[in-house]
């Protein structure tokens, strides 16, 4: 018997809010004349994301004057710091994180009594004593549960969360194990307006996702993994702690750094999942060219990224989060059967490759 993704669990904060009232609100937050507004304005609506979510409430207001997190003058004048948005991260992650969890669990008729470890997930918040504590709390977990944080990798970290619950099963075959992934990256809105933060900020969106991992004949059975890092990205993709929020280095020249990765990759591919067998993807949504050109790197057509488009145009991309949402549909979707290779790509530029086989 094999580890096996059994069942997961989403769910995002508030309502979604339209992408075009987001390019709205930059460009009253960047100040922005006519033609650079016109600019943002496209730009947005190539994004290929019709709605985001987000736990502030200040991204669909029409008028600084209706803020409640940024201050209600034009100029944002003092932009929130890093502590008042990790204050915002304690008090609404635990709840959201909680949510998907219980999602995942009702879903196959488990009780969180029945848990063994817990995997906490998140590169846009921390805390300590952390937010799995608060979870435990709210799911009631035994105080004897082993609990692990992936914090920091940025949006492979899922992957991440899932080949050490692998691991766990390999070591403890009768484990039970959730991976809990919670991203609130609208948190980290920056409002210089250089290329870096306009691509960040046209993108992200907060979500959560949970995931049961255990020895079981159904689900998403795990395969096998392989970690690259393609390091003549290694400046193009970056994420560090500033003095108001997490600050992203988000180079343009990422879709074709992968692009050129995966074809010379191609062959390690095949001869670690046999590539050329393989008919489902399950890929990142990172952005819409991203999508594209690791299509184009394989040879395939455009129906492959027909979940990860579709969560890309609902809820943007949720880092981490977002990879759970993709596996979600493709695991409800009767037309995926076999085979699938999922791949997800964060700073480094790291590049995560699971095989998994749904049953």
């Amino acid at each position: 018997m094999n580890s096996s993704i059994v069942s997961i669990g989403i769910t995002n904060p508030g309502l979604p809010i339209p992408q075009s009232e987001i390019a709205r609100f930059m460009k009253l937050a960047h100040q922005l004349d006519e033609v650079e507004g016109r600019k943002l304005g496209f730009l947005y609506r190539m994004s290929g994301i019709e709605s985001r979510h987000s736990v502030l409430n200040d991204f669909d207001k029409l008028s600084v004057e209706d803020f409640s997190f940024f201050p209600n003058n034009q100029t944002l004048s003092p932009f929130p710091g890093t502590k008042a948005r990790m204050e915002v991260f304690q008090t609404t992650a635990p709840d959201l994180a909680a949510e998907a969890a219980l999602s995942c669990l009702n879903q196959v008729g488990e009780t969180s009594g029945s848990l063994t470890h817990l995997i906490l997930v998140s590169c846009t918040g921390m805390v300590a004593p952390g937010v799995e504590l608060q979870l435990m709390e709210k799911l009631g977990l035994s105080d004897a549960v082993e609990r692990y944080c992936i914090h920091f990798m940025g949006c492979y970290a899922a992957f991440t969360g899932l080949k050490l619950a692998d691991k766990i099963l390999r070591a403890e075959p009768e484990a039970k194990v959730l991976v809990v992934s919670v991203e609130l990256c609208t948190l980290h809105f920056q409002k210089e307006y250089s290329e870096d933060n306009i691509l960040a900020n046209s993108l992200f969106g907060d979500g959560a996702a949970a995931a049961l991992v255990m020895n079981s004949e159904k689900g998403l059975k795990i395969n096998s993994y392989l970690s690259q890092v393609l390091r003549e990205g290694e400046q193009d993709m970056a994420w560090g702690i500033g003095d108001f929020g997490f600050e992203m280095r988000l180079s343009k020249y990422i879709p074709n750094l992968l692009d050129q990765g995966i074809r010379q990759l191609k062959e390690t591919f095949e001869r670690k999942f046999r590539l050329s067998q393989i008919r489902n993807f399950a890929i990142h949504p990172g952005g819409k060219q991203i999508l594209q050109k690791v299509q184009e790197a394989f040879g395939l057509g455009p129906e492959v990224n027909l979940h990860s488009m579709e969560v890309l145009r609902k809820f943007g991309n949720m880092s981490s989060a977002t990879i759970l949402f993709v596996l979600d549909r493709m695991m409800k979707d009767a037309d995926v059967q076999g085979d699938i290779l999922s791949m997800g790509f964060g700073p480094g530029l790291t590049l995560e490759t699971l095989h998994l086989e749904k049953r």
